[in-house]
């Protein structure tokens, strides 16, 4: 039997010693499993120079690495993402009444486990712990198969949670990782629909576009993250730099960074010259629109075809816009359904956004950054679906539920 077939069957058998496992083991699992990644801590971290040492050698971007680096603050919330897991609600189980049929039948929904989860993902050794812990209190096993930029450190950290789950008495293969990371074995991991109820795939544009294009399992798809900021006429401009701010530098690597600018034409003057000053303290490249590459030095000028990169980068594309009407059109065509922003003080304006724009998180007067499982309260999260199955946005708990249908009769028949 191949290495794909064993891992996989593996994970069918361990996913059914969930299905009756009580929530408050579950909990005492998560907790164990926090506690672990702590006192585990040096040995992850060593796990972890392993990867960026060959990333360094192999020239690796920026932003790669980034997502790639382990310190203790990222294994600490790693530990604590867990922990929040433990305190949500368990939606395995949870039931809704639909309806009572005039013939007397009782129908209820109940919520149940996907089954088998498989993760496909590049540079992101957390993946590991946050879905590891997500797909147990959700009763799903789970399959990684990460990248070989992060293939040390996810089994390192795999090792930790494994250890907990044997210390329960409950099977590792609840939380395994493909310890081979050839595009072979990738594929072949992809044509296990029998085994496999679902993958995830998170990473860049080719990783996703493989994964669609060749997987025979349901793929719930996190295309690129081309995130937008657009700012109002009616805008507060302090609070407008500030989002800029936060939102393009504090971490450019990830997916719900910044990457485009829309400025309403009737502030441009006064904002984008406060724009260009701080842009260029924070050494950020500048591509713009002509009009508003008048306001930058050294700014790349922009063809509106050239507009919708994902620059993972200190690097954003600026437009300047006929009013909120153009900046959603702008969005309709180059965003990726991902987070957009706006940035007024004008209800209606705001109101009118959230309700057009067609993204999974759609925000007023808030960081793009927010846009994450454990921001917006979910704990961690196991990806941002960009596609509308059953999920669209960040993925918690519930998402990697489905619901089954509970039929209470007394005897009725079909006539």
């Amino acid at each position: 039997m191949s290495l794909i077939k064993t891992l996989t069957l593996g994970a069918v058998k361990a996913a059914k010693t969930l299905a009756v496992l009580d929530e408050t083991i579950k909990n005492q699992v998560l907790l164990a499993m926090a506690l672990a990644l702590r006192e585990e801590k040096q040995s992850i971290l060593t796990a972890n120079e392993q990867d960026l040492s060959q990333a360094r050698q192999n020239g690796l971007s920026s932003s790669m690495i980034d997502r790639l680096t382990l310190n203790d603050e990222r294994i600490e919330a790693m530990a604590s993402g867990i922990e929040v897991i433990a305190g949500l609600a368990d939606p395995v189980g949870a039931e809704r009444v639909v309806s009572e049929r005039p013939n007397g039948l009782q129908i209820r929904k109940m919520r149940v486990p996907l089954g088998v989860v498989c993760m496909i993902f590049e540079a992101r050794p957390n993946v590991t712990a946050d879905a590891g812990a997500l797909c147990f209190k959700s009763g799903n096993a789970v399959i990684l198969r990460g990248g070989k930029e992060a293939l040390v450190s996810s089994l390192a950290i795999a090792n930790v949670l494994q250890q907990v789950l044997v210390k329960f008495d409950l099977p590792k293969e609840l939380i395994t990782v493909v310890p081979d990371p050839s595009r072979d074995l990738m594929f072949e991991l992809m044509q296990q629909r029998d085994s496999i109820d679902v993958i995830i795939p998170r990473g860049g544009e080719g990783l996703i576009n493989f994964v669609t294009d060749n997987s025979k399992i349901p793929v719930i798809q996190h295309f690129k993250g081309v995130c937008h900021l657009y700012i109002d006429k009616d805008a507060d401009l302090q609070v407008a730099m500030d989002l800029l701010v936060n939102g393009k530098t504090h971490r450019t690597g990830v997916c719900n960074a910044i990457e485009g600018l829309l400025v309403d034409k009737s502030i441009a003057a006064e904002f984008l010259p406060k724009v260009a000053e701080e842009l260029r303290e924070k050494q950020v490249k500048v591509n713009a629109c002509a009009d508003a590459c008048e306001y930058f030095n050294h700014a790349n000028v922009l063809a509106l075809d050239d507009f919708g990169q994902e620059y993972l980068d200190l690097e954003i594309a600026i437009r300047i816009v006929e009013g909120v009407d153009e900046a959603m059109a702008h969005i309709d065509r180059f965003g990726s359904h991902h987070t957009e922003v706006i940035c007024t003080k004008n209800e209606l304006t705001a109101k009118r956004f959230q309700r057009s724009v067609d993204a999974s998180v759609v925000m007023v007067n808030a960081s793009s950054r927010f846009s994450d499982g454990s921001e917006l309260g979910l704990g961690a999260e196991i990806g941002i679906a960009t596609t509308k199955l059953h999920a669209y946005g960040p993925m918690g708990l519930e998402s990697l539920t489905t619901e089954k249908y509970l039929v209470m009769g007394d005897g009725q028949i079909r006539a």
